[in-house]
């Protein structure tokens, strides 16, 4: 069956063309306006959080009693890549981490599968709170708002928050409005010790008296025929005045609550988390997006919303923006646009140069039809404006104008040959649709390991496969559609038939290079071979890298300090380095988490685990230079002054969070053994020159004072370990006995001992244990306190103890080359080590494996397409295995400017070493068929492979020279950049080996003699 001539069809039907034209052309503008923009694209974060705490337990006891059981619950889990988890005294934290070929449509059924396991799983032991499930970790807080005041309270500062919150909650696009660094008021009651025990009183029995008066209970209901009345026992606390009045008996007296204690309303303390904003306290709210909401509307909306909040804040009320994703997006999007820009006007002028400017209209009107065609598409499929996205685009630019080229170049030819407009248009389409159609199939086949690897990073790189293919096909339906309707309309016809096109001195030279090339094809091959097995050869000094560090001009500084320190000391250190940023002039502003990470107010952070001993820093510096420069301070300062402390600075990542670059995993059945073990690992990570801050995640015990109680005297005196573990905690930390409800809100009633108590040292010493008889007995007459340590972490990876040793690098090496260095080294290690017990790579090397692994799986799939499609079109064995030698030529070109331009080849450049295989492919199949269809015109076989060289020269040129120049604009991006060196100078290369080496390997491979 033969197929219709669009061209010809286009030609006879101009006005409908002309209407689908405008209606392609309007529809995509509308398109364009209507897509959603972002930074990063979305990709699934297919991780739940599972936390569980049991006040009082050790973190071995956490491991044991807790942890263990709810991974055992958990290992079924659909999916189920890992668990990872972390046990510390009172708290364990369990991650469910599933396999990155997991269809993101699975995920909701996974995590309710997951929740029915906890669900049904064995009783945790008495005591242990309700586990919380966090299922929504990958949720992005785009922006975030510091509120600040020096006249309000902290709880007035909350009110003047929660009444922020409900507006912004009101705003259409608004997902979650979640406060941050809220510091919970508490009810103290605090007494002596001495005191109580001078008048008899049982701290635990007050503490009743307490709970009973304020508790919640129903009393009953009087039911008559016709009505019920519900009982209603007062007593709840209406005042702080109500709690001191209450009555405590003891012996036959009763003390007003009031006279013997200190009855206040306050803050927290220790406070567990605390925000600050330029080292002023600071309360936030983080505001994440609806499913589907457009960031920069939605940021329109908030700065609208904030704006009209400031005008109405109590004096000395303030509002800052600290995360400001909206921003970002706009100025991310913007900065691409003018890329695209760039490279739209590069191959335009191009096209006009070479071309001349009839022509070169002509291919320049196809690009916005291709253009809008792709945004309709785009629209279309979901697909949104983002950093891959657009940059794909860029790369497409390059692509898409190829059809219209190769149309356009023809028409112009047979026109100069003095054909009509009508026969050159037909011409056009008869000769070079189909090869086109099958070029465009296999340059977009050639991106499919991107569109289907089942990887984070695939699903963060989808959008270059999806947009690269759309634009192609889009770009092939104009260039045999529009763009001889736009040619028949633009191009003139010649009455002058001397056909001159190819007898200039430049078509002269090339035939004779041609000829050359023939007459020594076996040198030509040979020489190209050696090429290849250079270029082979030298790609192992390519720097390796996974994704490069993003744009954004923010860094992250970490403070970790050793387990057991508490949150003042933490806050302390957070003060120094604090007054450190405030005197860089680089830095526009920064925010303080203490106790705690950031909110993920950028998609591929990498959230840390809430810890009192833990604090991270968001600097904001002013621009990318700033960054830089603070950053060489920071890490200068932090070199002189925590040498071996945890605290570090680091960018902000591209792509899925990796945390530390070098990291190495130890793990088997004996934690004694793994820590011995972890310490020859990390003392051969210390001997590599290029790592800094080595350190374990779980090397750090804990102090503690052991009781141990004599259970004979204790009995005797009526005095239970729990009990005085009750009475300690009320003494020491304080215990909440009741709660003060107010409004909605409810406040902990918390008793403990006065401060000079709790800062006694001897406090234990003296202190005394009220008995049943009555009496006080001191504590060291029925127990004995030494001191002791326990482990204050403990690390478990699929149920068993796990010790990371991890660490930074230099910025002048990348972390998989510095990671496989170190694995080499530990090959040695690795032998000696007893069965059960492993080291393995992790951080950025364990990732780029991860990621490359999905990428090589889908080339079978790859690699049987584009070999159909090569079948379909060549219908030989010979000439497709002839197409298929050119495809890893641009090798040579990729290693050569890698090399030269000291560019790291990462996934992204990985990408586009694949695809330009297929744009390699894409003009062989050209030549090729070009060739046979001058042998089926009567041509000898030589002549033909001359012939369709010198002719196909300049289209293939062309083509090329638009995909090369348009990548430019691309070069100076940190993410994008590695990626269009890799393009140019691969393709750039394999152009060139694709006109010589391909007819001499054509010649050598038939045959061929010379005429």
């Amino acid at each position: 069956m033969k197929l219709p001539n669009l061209s010809k069809w286009a030609i006879r039907n101009q006005p409908v063309v002309l209407y689908l034209l405008l209606a392609l052309l309007l529809s995509g503008i509308y398109a364009y306006f209507q897509l959603p923009q972002k930074e990063d694209p979305d990709f699934t974060f297919k991780v739940m959080t599972v936390t569980a705490k049991w006040p009082g337990a050790t973190a071995r006891e956490m491991e044991q009693q807790v942890t263990d059981r709810i991974e055992l619950a958990l290992q079924e889990t659909p999916w189920l890549d890992n668990l990872s988890s972390f046990s510390k005294p009172g708290e364990s934290v369990i991650f469910v981490t599933l396999q990155d070929t997991m269809p993101p449509a699975e995920l909701s059924r996974v995590w309710m599968t997951a929740r029915k396991k906890l669900a049904d799983m064995d009783m945790l032991p008495e005591g242990v709170q309700k586990p919380v499930i966090n299922d929504e970790y990958g949720e992005t807080f785009g922006s975030v708002y510091a509120f600040t005041s020096t006249s309000l309270t902290p709880a007035q500062l909350a009110q003047e928050v929660m009444q922020a919150r409900r507006e912004l909650l009101a705003i259409a696009g608004v997902g979650k409005v979640v406060p941050i660094g809220l510091q919970p008021e508490k009810i103290y009651i605090e007494f002596s010790s001495d005191k109580f025990a001078s008048e008899g009183i049982d701290p635990l029995q007050v503490a009743a008296i307490l709970k009973a008066q304020n508790a919640m209970e129903p009393a009953g209901e009087i039911t008559t025929e016709d009505s019920v009345v519900s009982m209603r026992v007062g007593g709840d606390f209406l005042s702080l005045q109500s709690i001191k009045d209450i009555g405590i008996p003891v012996n036959g007296k009763v003390h007003r609550l009031g006279d013997i204690s200190y009855i206040y309303r306050g803050y927290q303390e220790p406070a567990q988390f605390r925000m600050r904003f330029m080292g002023k306290d600071a309360v936030g709210l983080a505001v994440s997006l609806a499913p589907g909401a457009d960031e920069t509307r939605v940021g329109h909306m908030l700065d609208e919303a904030m704006a009209h909040m400031r005008t109405r804040m109590p004096q000395g009320m303030q509002v800052h923006q600290v995360a400001n994703q909206p921003q970002v997006v706009k100025h991310a999007i913007d900065q691409f646009m003018r890329a695209l820009t760039e490279a739209l006007l590069i191959v335009l002028a191009m096209g006009f140069v070479v071309l001349g400017w009839r022509a070169g209209l002509v291919v320049g009107l196809s690009i916005p039809l291709v253009m809008a065609g792709t945004f309709l598409l785009m629209k279309a499929f979901g697909i949104d404006l983002h950093r891959v996205s657009v940059g794909a685009l860029i790369i497409a630019i390059g692509l898409l104008v190829d059809d219209a080229m190769i149309t356009v170049e023809m028409m112009k030819v047979k026109l100069e040959q003095g054909w009509s407009r009508a026969a050159a248009t037909t011409f056009a389409y008869q000769s070079t649709a189909f090869p086109m159609l099958t070029g465009t199939l296999i340059t977009a086949a050639a991106f499919l390991p991107v569109g289907l690897a089942k990887s984070s990073a695939g699903e963060y790189t989808f959008s270059i496969c999806a947009v690269v293919t759309l634009s192609l096909l889009v770009s092939w339906l104009v260039a045999v559609v529009f763009t001889p309707f736009i040619g028949y309309r633009l191009l003139g016809e010649h009455t002058d038939h001397i056909e001159r096109q190819y007898h200039t001195s430049f078509y002269h030279m090339f035939r004779r290079v041609v000829e050359m090339c023939l007459a020594w094809r076996k040198s030509v091959v040979a020489v190209t071979v050696i090429l290849f097995a250079l270029a082979i050869a030298g790609f192992d000094r390519v720097e390796q890298q996974f994704f490069p560090p993003s744009e954004r001009p923010e860094l992250l500084l970490d403070v970790w300090l050793p387990e057991g320190t508490s949150f003042a000391m933490t806050e302390t250190v957070t003060a120094r380095v604090e007054a450190l940023l405030a005197q860089d002039k680089d830095i526009k502003q920064y925010t303080s988490y203490i106790g705690g990470g950031s909110p993920r107010f950028y998609l591929p952070l990498d959230l840390e685990p809430a810890a009192i001993n833990y604090a991270q820093l968001v600097i904001e510096t002013r621009d990318i230079k700033g960054r830089e420069a603070v950053l060489k301070r920071i890490r200068s300062k932090i070199d002189q002054e925590y040498p071996d402390s945890g605290v570090r600075i680091a960018r902000l990542e591209n792509g899925p969070p990796v945390g530390y670059p070098i990291q190495f995993t130890i793990t088997g059945k004996e934690p004694d053994k793994i820590r011995r073990i972890a310490d020859d690992v990390m003392k051969v990570v210390q001997q590599n020159g290029h790592t800094k801050h080595v350190s374990q995640d779980s090397d750090e015990p804990v102090h503690t004072l052991r009781i141990n109680l004599d259970q004979k005297k204790a009995r005797a005196f009526g005095i239970s370990s729990q009990n005085l573990s009750r009475h300690l905690q009320m003494l020491l930390s304080g215990l909440t006995v009741s709660y003060y409800r107010e409004g909605g809100e409810q406040l902990e009633i918390v008793m403990r001992a006065d401060e000079f108590d709790r800062s006694d040292p001897l406090l234990l010493d003296h202190a005394a244990i009220h008995t049943d008889s009555g009496s006080f007995v001191p504590l060291p007459s029925i127990a004995t306190i030494r001191q002791s340590t326990e482990e204050g972490i403990i690390w478990r990876l699929n149920r068993q103890p796990v010790v990371t040793v991890r660490a930074d690098i230099s910025d002048d090496v990348q972390a998989p080359d510095v990671s496989a260095a170190i694995d080499e080294k530990l090959a040695e290690l690795r032998a000696s080590l007893p069965r059960g017990y492993n080291i393995e790579a992790g951080g950025a090397m364990e990732e780029s494996d991860k990621s490359t692994d999905s990428i090589i799986a889908v080339l079978p799939l790859m690699g049987f397409i584009i070999l159909t499609l090569l079948m379909v079109q060549l219908r030989s064995f010979s000439l497709t295995a002839l197409v298929l030698l050119t495809a890893p030529l641009g090798l040579i070109g990729v290693t050569a400017s890698l090399l030269a331009f000291h560019v790291p080849f990462g996934f992204v450049a990985m990408l586009g070493m694949i695809s330009l295989a297929g744009m390699i492919m894409r003009n062989s199949v050209i030549l090729v068929d070009q060739i046979e269809q001058d042998m089926a015109s009567g041509l000898s076989r030589y002549e033909s492979i001359i012939d369709s060289t010198v002719r196909r020269a300049r289209p293939i040129l062309l083509t090329a020279a638009a995909a090369i120049l348009a990548m430019i604009p691309l070069t100076s991006s940190v993410f994008w950049g590695p990626m269009a060196v890799v393009i140019m100078g691969g393709l750039f290369v394999a152009t060139l080996l694709t006109l010589l080496f391909l007819p001499a390997l054509y010649a050598l491979w038939y045959r061929v003699k010379a005429e």
